[in-house]
């Protein structure tokens, strides 16, 4: 049921009730409509066959092209682009595509996809009143959902996935009453949902993946047939969702969720797919999940599910994948769980399971008690305390009260005579202290997604460490695993039990500070995870014997094994340096991380000194940031550190045009980057700036002539320029002129289609010529150079 539903959602080809007689000829305004859509498009080929004759009602249907009539008129619309980059005409206006299929007037179901369609959604879609299904996906639509949208009150169907869609859902779902499918994944849109979302009663699927939304979920219960949720890559949180029984598929992999799952689960009987992983949840696992009658794909991985597994427990037959791995379970893994007895995936390292003999790894019992207790998971079985002992402990608490009053004031009396000790001897960590405040860490985290979540990058949760891991990863902080040091604390390299490595920050605090007052740090750095940044994978402290103050604060990161981007581009690796296809990339990898440091988590960084040393590749080649202005310890705590060269004031306080700071500091990498040589000085910087500026206004020849020897003749011409207008204008010392890192990034991938493109060209031009096709017709850039 869930795959047909999947597959109307696509709504590519869709076969309906309606029949096209064959013998009817369509009104010759409609006619002319088609022919003006045509023209406006250009794309894909099959429209180059339309003419004066062509019977647009007897068209036979294909995957790019589909027209259906009925009583002479209109009623679908189905254009799909195939894949690559599509050849709208410069004078593309999506107004005017709208505008001409409003003189469609009983068109019910319009489909275009993959056309390479651009900018907002005009207003006067409002008037396709009699629209019911509509698909625009990948394309390159952006903004806001207009209003207006609101008229269509015949809508069923709406799927705006792959696209540059932003800011909050309209709160005007009340508006559609025949509601089935909500599609919008792999947008840009904010903010939290609209209650009206309640009211769609008959919506069967809603697939809100890859945004960034954030907040609480409203009340879906009313939607009774749900059957399909998916806000996966989310900031959605804390609470589990309310909702119906019906739900075949829900995936709420990284959010923010950090409840308990409740006892509902367990009148699922429909649901087939249930991912949660990567959130914070915690409390008992419902073991309930690995028997649902119909449940094929079950993962809870990185959370903090508590419970005892054993042997004999059940599993559904349907069950295909299972994963379990790194949260606090215990007890034996069931036998229908097993690899050979069941033809199905099943991971769970990580717990502490009884595992003798097995490679899988797996923690000591009281490190899951430990981890629970701390993170405020009580056991099952204390959960189930009677009213007769609730009763008692009130009796003895309010004696022992009185009792914990005296004993307070001594302990204070005492620890303020500690305070005056100079020489104390610190304490390792214990798994219990540092682990009390790890259901906080990811509360208030807001992330940026397209296509860079937290779901692809491929590490684990973040997580608190104790000293002895710390110690037994780095050899007891030996001297080969010393990286640096400098205002950002001593460095080390480390590897963890599971293989991989890290890089591992020590800092020894000036003063002695309590772990309330580090965690609001600690808690900006754990939302440091972002594909195009060095992510943070955790931190532990390090404590004084008498008052539990911190001494010592570490810092785990991910380690980038493939050098800087300067070490590829202008410090002597002749034979490996990179292409112009892997510098565009790069460079977008960088514009990302930038947006993702301004805008996706709050407060947002800024003035972050950014250098091309600070920009780390990894073993894909992908562009990581290593170096942000991340205040670290308050003025009170002696020196205010930073991960990069510059501080910021301790009030935090924005000053004008912050953020542009960083796009200057991006065009000096970009312009590196176009050079080949090592910028070390103003004058050295001034110079190349304005070569590039002046080869702007050059022919093609001399503009491949100023950039570096070996992407000369591997770059369009179209592509270079696009960079060089990029970096001069990140350059401009007037900061208000230079452009946001929204438009950055829109131009980036600009030059990246248009090189493809262009390479696409070259590689099918005949006996071998290096002249390369035409580019590509795309949306005009967001700025130019004059």
């Amino acid at each position: 049921m869930a795959k047909e539903l999947r597959h109307t959602l696509i709504l590519l080809f869709l076969v309906t009730s309606i029949e096209t007689s064959h013998s009817e000829k369509l009104h010759s305004s409609q006619a002319q409509s088609l022919s003006e859509i045509q023209s406006i498009l250009n794309f894909p080929s099959v429209l180059s066959t339309w003419n004066k004759k062509t019977s647009f009602c007897n068209l036979d249907p294909s995957p790019s092209l589909t027209v259906v009539c009925y009583g002479n008129n209109v009623t679908q619309l189905h254009i799909c682009g195939d894949k690559g980059t599509p050849k709208l005409p410069l004078n593309f206006s999506i107004d005017s595509l709208i505008t001409t299929l409003v003189k469609l007037p009983s068109l019910k179901v319009l489909t275009l996809v993959s056309l390479g369609l651009w900018g907002s959604l005009p207003r006067k879609i409002n008037q396709l009143s009699t629209l019911e299904r509509l698909n625009i996906s990948l394309n390159f639509f952006n903004g806001n959902i207009p209003r207006e949208i609101s008229y269509l009150t015949n809508l069923q169907d709406i799927v705006l996935d792959h696209n540059m869609f932003s800011g909050q859902i309209p709160d005007i779902m009340s508006s559609f009453p025949a509601m089935n499918v909500l599609s919008l994944r792999n947008n840009s849109f904010n903010g939290s949902l609209p209650k009206s979302l309640s009211d769609l009663g008959g919506l069967r699927v809603l697939t809100l993946a890859n945004n960034q939304f954030s907040g609480e979920l409203p009340d879906l219960t009313g939607l009774h047939n749900l059957e399909e949720l998916d806000l996966e890559n989310n900031s959605f949180g804390p609470d589990f969702p309310q909702l119906g029984n019906k739900i075949v598929t829900l995936v709420l992999r990284n959010n923010k969720f950090r409840s308990g799952i409740p006892d509902e689960i367990s009148s699922y009987y429909q649901l087939e797919k249930f991912d949660i992983s990567s959130n914070r949840f915690m409390g008992p696992f419902p073991m309930v999940l690995l028997s649902l009658p119909l449940i094929g794909y079950l993962n809870i991985a990185s959370n903090k599910f508590t419970g005892v597994l054993l042997k004999n427990m059940s599993c559904s037959e349907t069950l295909s994948f299972v994963d379990l791995s790194s949260n606090l379970l215990s007890g034996d893994l069931p036998d229908c769980l097993e690899l050979k007895s069941k033809n199905r995936i099943v991971r769970y390292e990580g717990n502490c399971f009884n595992m003798i003999g097995s490679s899988t790894s797996q923690h000591e019992y009281s490190f899951c008690r430990n981890e629970a207790l701390a993170a405020g998971v009580l056991d099952f079985h204390k959960q189930q305390r009677t009213r007769k002992a609730i009763l008692a402990s009130c009796i003895v608490g309010g004696v022992f009260g009185f009792v914990v009053l005296i004993v307070l004031f001594f302990w204070l009396f005492k620890r303020v005579h500690a305070k005056k000790i100079d020489a104390r001897t610190p304490r390792v960590i214990s798994e219990k202290a540092s682990a009390g405040y790890t259901s906080k860490i990811l509360t208030d985290a807001r992330y940026i997604s397209q296509t860079m979540k937290l779901g692809a990058l491929g590490i684990p949760a973040y997580r608190t460490f104790s000293l002895e891991e710390l110690e037994v990863a780095t050899n007891k902080f030996a001297s080969s695993a010393f990286m640096g040091e400098g205002s950002q604390g001593q460095m080390y390299r480390g590897q963890l039990n599971d293989g991989s490595l890290v890089a591992i920050r020590c800092f020894k605090l000036k003063e002695n500070h309590s772990i309330e007052f580090l965690m609001p740090h600690v808690e900006l750095i754990s939302k440091l995870r972002h594909l195009h940044i060095v992510s943070a994978l955790g931190h532990g402290f390090e404590y004084y014997l008498e008052d539990s103050s911190v001494s010592r604060l570490f810092l785990v990161f991910e380690y980038v094994p493939n050098g800087t981007l300067r070490s590829w581009i202008s410090a002597g690796r002749a034979r490996r340096r990179l292409s112009w296809a892997q510098r565009i990339a790069a460079s977008i990898g960088i514009a990302k991380g930038i947006e993702f440091l301004h805008d996706g988590i709050t407060p947002g960084i800024f003035s972050n000194n950014l250098r091309i040393t600070d920009v780390l590749l990894d073993q894909n080649l992908g562009a990581k940031i290593s170096s942000y202005n991340l205040p670290l310890l308050a003025a009170n705590m002696g020196e205010v550190t930073s991960f990069g060269a510059s501080t910021k004031s301790k009030d935090h306080k924005r000053i004008e045009h912050e953020d542009k700071m960083d796009i200057y500091d991006f065009g000096v990498i970009l312009l590196e980057m176009l050079m080949g040589l090592q910028i070390k000085t103003r004058s050295e910087l001034n110079a190349l700036r304005n070569h590039v500026q002046a080869s702007l206004a050059a022919d093609e020849p001399a503009r491949r002539n100023t950039v570096a020897e070996e992407i000369q003749h591997t770059c369009s011409d179209e592509s270079l320029k696009t960079m060089m207008e990029i970096c001069a204008r990140c350059l401009l010392k007037d900061s208000s002129l230079r452009p946001s890192i929204e438009d950055v990034l829109w131009n980036l991938q600009f030059a990246a289609q248009v090189q493809d493109a262009w390479q696409g060209g070259e590689s099918r031009t005949s006996g071998g010529s290096t002249s390369p096709g035409s580019p590509p017709q795309l949306p005009k850039l967001r700025f130019t150079i004059h």
